[in-house]
């Protein structure tokens, strides 16, 4: 490949760093856990556009004591001859403005999935110390800043073999108040993430912190997103064992998609631009779909498989789909500041164009899988008439109307969605004592009786014939299938409240099943909620106290008199509702975990782990977790 000119020229300014520090969310999302991780894909980001260049195979991140990261690349590493504009050297320009990179010549880097060179920078002004050491030219350099500002000159160390950029950096706990320990397994799975949509470039990640056994992982996917579908669907049964994989570049854009049948009923289609997950879809999701329907109707008539008057509705062509979508972008364009929504209009006839060619010949060429394809998508559709008609049935006014399937709603008096609350309870005895202790103002109540189906395992049709299902449906007014709205909710707080034994465990994982699969925008607006309700009741005379955590209890125990009884709660119905009011359902002390989709296809991954035919990886997974089981009713 022959290398562009890069060097301080091709760095440009806009403006300082003070924005940054002032207003810390406005650049990375929030000073919680999750700005903090996004201090390290900042980093990160840059080596892998470097390497996406072609200048760079090998990306390695460290995470140390105290906070620290390490991110180093074999890239050209960072230019440091003087800028012409502002006589420093380039590195410590671009470390120490906003908006300073080589992104934005639109040739130093043909695509980038950074923050448009506002990375670096960002993390150096939020970072007590920042500390970049450069291999280039046979030389080794260095500089240190303290909270963007530079403490000290551009060094030369001495001579080197080696190219790249090292960089390490501790996140400002001024800033940074809520936490700065980084969870590995959200790094992990990012950076796995990663090596599958960039193929052919080596990630090393390790855990280095005494705390822990270190940990050492190096993800490299020659085959890029067709192994990604491959992991994707590894606790599927799936209907053709190859992946259906298209490539080609358009004006400039990459596009790549990979994807393949299996036999369960949802649909999984997970769309990037440029490495980034763009969870509410865009132009490159619509161009796929609009031409998954096309050319499968157009097979499906061709080669005489559908009966007279048979078609193809997309969501028939999408069942038990795994698809990636990963479009590389020099100049994408996005709908917000998130970059949740890609919005180049180019880019839907772009990927249409491309997957168009390349699925028309998959199905020429393998007939048998094309028939597996087909058959599946009729099967969909006549089951999707069948669940429009039982369907109608979840359609109402109000809850109480209808088949009287939400008779059994106790609800709140507000009509207000932003205060009213649903309560789902296991069984009538706690659903008895939660509509004594509720606040009826605000706070609705809905039982229900025998096992939630496992909608992993089923279709809409036979879904919509369970009756504590069509209970949930019509007391949410949402709908559900492609009547369903978020906007329509009639509650924005719906609250999971299970025993703490194994058969609540059960139920709220089929719950939250039922809820990923057919409702999963009421999770993404943090809608859905999982009740803590105390595992122990102490009491000494009348004097009561409660423990949430086998920890709690001991730490209560050692203030307590000998005198002290206690009580291990099996279930919410042992509970008086003022108990349950006051421990789980009282907005004022009660203990309420936000259910989040951070990682929509781990999230996948799992469900159709636990909840799936396949018994292998469900048995490896107990296995491996086991050891962190606190509370087990043998």
């Amino acid at each position: 490949m022959e290398e562009r000119h890069y060097d301080s020229s091709n760095i440009q300014i806009l403006e300082g760093l003070d924005a940054v520090k002032k207003r810390p969310g406005m650049y990375i999302g929030s000073t919680g856990p999750r700005g903090l991780h996004h201090l390290v894909w900042e980093i990160v980001d840059n080596s892998v556009d470097e390497a996406l260049a072609g200048y760079a195979n090998e990306i390695i991140i460290d995470i140390l004591d105290d906070g620290i990261v390490e991110v180093q690349d074999n890239g050209r590493g960072i230019p440091v001859d003087t800028h012409p504009k502002t006589n420093l050297p380039a590195v410590e320009t671009i470390l120490t403005t906003l908006h300073a990179g080589g992104k934005f010549d639109n040739q130093s880097y043909k695509v980038s999935g950074g923050l448009h060179g506002v990375g670096a920078s960002v993390v150096n002004a939020l970072s007590e110390w920042f500390v970049v050491d450069i291999y280039r030219d046979g030389n080794h350099y260095r500089q240190r800043y303290e909270r963007g500002i530079t403490v000290t000159p551009l060094e030369e160390l001495g001579t080197t073999d080696k190219t790249g950029t090292k960089i390490a950096f501790k996140a400002d706990e001024l800033v940074f108040t809520e936490s700065n320990t980084y969870d590995f397994e959200i790094l992990r799975l990012r950076v796995q993430q990663m090596a599958f949509l960039n193929k052919g470039i080596t990630f090393h990640i390790s855990d280095r912190r005494t705390s822990s056994t270190p940990v050492f992982k190096t993800y490299l996917y020659e085959g890029g997103i067709k192994e990604y579908v491959g992991y994707l669907n590894k606790n599927k049964e799936v209907l053709h064992q190859n992946v259906i994989y298209c490539e080609g570049e358009i004006e400039d854009i990459v596009v790549e998609i990979a994807m393949q049948y299996n036999d369960a009923y949802s649909q999984n289609i997970f769309p990037f631009t440029n490495n980034i997950h763009n969870l509410e879809g865009g132009t490159h999701e619509e161009g796929f779909k609009m031409t998954m329907t096309r050319i499968l109707n157009s097979y499906g008539k061709n080669n005489n498989i559908f009966k007279k008057d048979e078609s193809l509705v997309g969501d028939d062509t999408r069942e038990g789909l795994t698809a990636i979508i990963s479009v590389k972008h020099p100049d994408p364009q996005f709908e917000g500041q998130t970059k949740s929504k890609l919005g180049s209009t180019e880019v839907r006839r772009i990927v249409a164009q491309i997957l168009s060619e390349g699925l028309d010949r998959y199905l020429l060429e393998n007939p048998n899988d094309a028939k597996i394809i087909i058959e599946k998508a009729l099967l969909a559709s006549r089951a999707r008439l069948a669940a429009k008609k039982a369907r109608e049935a979840t359609r109402r006014k109000s809850p109480l109307d209808g088949l009287g399937f939400a008779s059994k709603l106790a609800d709140c008096r507000s009509k207000d969605p932003k205060r009213s609350e649903l309560y789902i309870v296991e069984g009538d005895s706690a659903g008895g004592s939660a509509k004594q202790g509720r606040e009826s103002e605000f706070q609705a109540i809905l039982p229900l009786r025998g096992k939630v189906l496992n909608v992993e395992k089923a279709r809409l049709d036979k879904i919509l014939q369970n009756k504590e299902i069509l209970s949930m449906i019509t007391a949410f007014g949402t709908g559900i299938g492609d009547e369903f709205n978020v906007n329509l909710s009639r509650y924005h707080k719906i609250v999971i409240m299970t025993d703490a034994d194994v058969d609540g465990a059960h139920i709220r994982t089929l719950l939250l099943t039922f809820l990923f699969r057919h409702m999963k925008p009421l999770i993404e607006r943090g809608y859905v909620y999982i009740a803590q309700p105390p595992l122990y009741k102490i009491q000494q005379g009348k004097q009561i106290d409660y423990a949430f955590t086998e920890k709690e209890l001991a730490e209560k125990l050692k203030d307590a008199s000998t005198r002290a009884s206690i009580q291990r709660y099996k279930g919410l119905g042992e509970m008086n509702p003022d108990q349950l009011w006051e421990t789980t359902m009282d907005p004022q002390t009660r203990t309420l975990l936000k259910v989040s989709l951070d990682d929509a296809m781990e999230a996948d991954h799992v469900f159709s782990m636990l909840m799936g035919d396949e018994v292998a990886p469900r048995k490896d997974f107990i296995q491996e977790n086991a050891m962190y089981v606190q509370n087990l009713d043998v």
